[in-house]
């Protein structure tokens, strides 16, 4: 009988072990997430007025160039993120956005070294919608903290 107890009280504090690393993970997940969104906001803000300014002003080329190149490396650093069980859905979302940003990126990053620098492209590009798309994800994000 007490082999039996202690069978059943190491299950069940297994059980509850293994529950609270899900929880902890979601939670990890979610704050990796939610500072990534804010991550590609801020992108999104400065980026169109630098190309504006890059246009006319080579440092603002050379800041823009980077700025594009670092979110390139957030975007390859956020996907390579292990989601947990409970966000695999909202981490391949976040991922299939991500390419299209990317993709949007590097077709941006060739038209600067073509010298066809177009602020107008950069904001009706996929770039800009494919960050509206990824920070509509934020309240879904935020659901996994809760």
């Amino acid at each position: 009988m007490k082999k039996i107890l202690m069978l059943c009280t190491s299950l069940i504090l297994l059980t509850g072990c293994s529950l609270l690393g899900e929880v902890n993970s979601s939670l990890d997940y979610a704050d990796t997430a939610t500072g990534y969104v804010g991550t590609v906001k801020e992108f999104a803000n400065e980026v169109p007025a630098l190309s504006k300014d890059a246009v006319t002003d080579k440092e603002a080329m050379k800041t823009l160039e980077n700025e594009l190149q670092t979110m390139k490396t957030e975007i390859e650093e956020f996907n390579e993120t292990e989601p947990p069980q409970i966000a695999d859905g909202i981490h391949d979302k976040i991922v299939s956005s991500n390419q299209q940003l990317q993709d949007g990126i590097d077709l941006y990053l060739k038209n600067m070294e073509d010298g066809t620098l177009d602020p107008a492209v950069l904001e009706d590009s996929e770039i800009m919608k494919t960050i509206d798309n990824i920070t509509s994800l934020t309240n879904q994000i935020e659901k996994l903290g809760n």
